[in-house]
C-alpha cells in the first residue's frame, strides 16, 4: 500500500486525484491511503515520516510550494515528491529539493498514471534491501520487506517470512541496524517486528500477520521499558496521532 500527501489549497484538485488514485490502484490491484492538505504550514506542522510520496502544488496562497518542499527535505530527505501544478517554469527547478517527477495541470490520468508508475518503481527499488542467511554451505539472501519479524535465542537467529522460517547462528545486534531502518520496530531484546505485519496491539503482546489478508498471526512480546516506543511507532507508520 502506497501513502499519499496530497497537498493543494484546491478541493476540486483533491478530488480529482483520488478518483485517479482509485483507478490506478484499481488497475493494478493494489491499494493506497492519502492525507489531504490545504493548508501547507499545517502539512508541514503536523510532518512524520508516515508518507511514500508527496503530492505537492507549487502555487498556493499561503505558501509557496517550493519553500514548503525545502523544509520538508529538512525533516525527510528520502519521501517521493511529485509536483502537480500550472506553474512547470518553477517545477523544472525541482532538483533544488530532490523532486522525482512534475505533472502539469489541468492533470489527465494518462500522465497522472505514467508518472506515478515510474515514481512506484523508484521506491520499489528502494525498499528492496536483501540480507544474506547462511545455512550449512549455502547463502540465501531474503527481503528485508517480506521477513514479519526477527529473534533471537541461544545465539540462532530466526528470520520468520512470509514464505516461512529461515535460522543462521548470530546477534541480534549485528542485524537490527539494516531492520530499524527499513520499517520495523525493537519491542523487546531479543526481537525486532515489521511494523506492516502488525495486526494488533493486546496489552504487552503484538498480534503479528502470517501475511497480506491473513487472519492467521503469532503473539510476541513487548517489554515494558519499550511499550511506548512500539506504540508511537506504530502510530506513525498507520498515521494516527498519539
Amino acid at each position: 500500500m502506497l501513502k499519499f500527501a496530497i497537498v493543494d489549497d484546491e478541493k476540486a484538485v483533491e478530488e480529482l486525484l483520488k478518483t485517479y488514485l482509485d483507478r490506478y490502484t484499481e488497475e493494478r490491484n493494489s491499494s493506497y491511503k492519502a492525507e489531504w492538505f490545504s493548508d501547507p504550514t499545517k502539512f508541514l506542522a503536523e510532518y512524520t515520516n508516515r508518507f511514500d510520496v508527496v503530492l505537492l502544488d507549487i502555487e498556493m496562497p499561503e505558501m509557496n510550494g517550493m519553500d514548503v518542499a525545502k523544509k520538508m527535505r529538512e525533516m525527510d530527505s528520502s519521501v517521493a515528491l511529485v509536483f502537480v501544478t500550472n506553474m512547470k517554469q518553477y517545477a523544472i527547478n525541482g532538483y533544488e529539493v530532490d523532486a522525482d517527477d512534475f505533472i502539469v495541470k489541468p492533470v489527465s490520468y494518462f500522465d497522472f498514471a505514467m508518472k506515478l508508475d515510474r515514481v512506484s518503481k523508484k521506491i520499489s527499488d528502494k525498499k528492496e534491501v536483501k540480507v544474506p542467511v547462511k545455512t550449512d554451505t549455502v547463502v540465501k539472501y531474503i527481503d528485508v520487506s517480506s521477513v514479519r519479524y526477527v529473534d533471537v535465542y541461544k545465539h540462532k537467529l530466526t528470520y520468520h517470512t512470509i514464505d516461512g522460517d529461515y535460522e543462521n547462528r548470530g546477534s541480534l545486534n549485528k542485524v537490527e541496524d539494516v531492520f530499524l531502518q527499513n520499517g520495523f520496530v525493537k519491542c523487546n531484546n531479543y526481537c525486532m517486528v515489521n511494523l506492516r505485519f502488525i495486526a494488533g496491539v493486546d496489552g504487552y503482546k503484538l498480534l503479528v500477520s502470517y501475511g497480506r489478508n491473513s487472519v492467521n498471526f503469532n503473539e510476541v512480546v513487548i517489554s515494558r521499558p519499550r511499550k511506548k516506543e512500539v506504540v508511537t511507532a506504530l502510530s506513525k507508520y498507520m498515521g494516527v496521532n498519539v
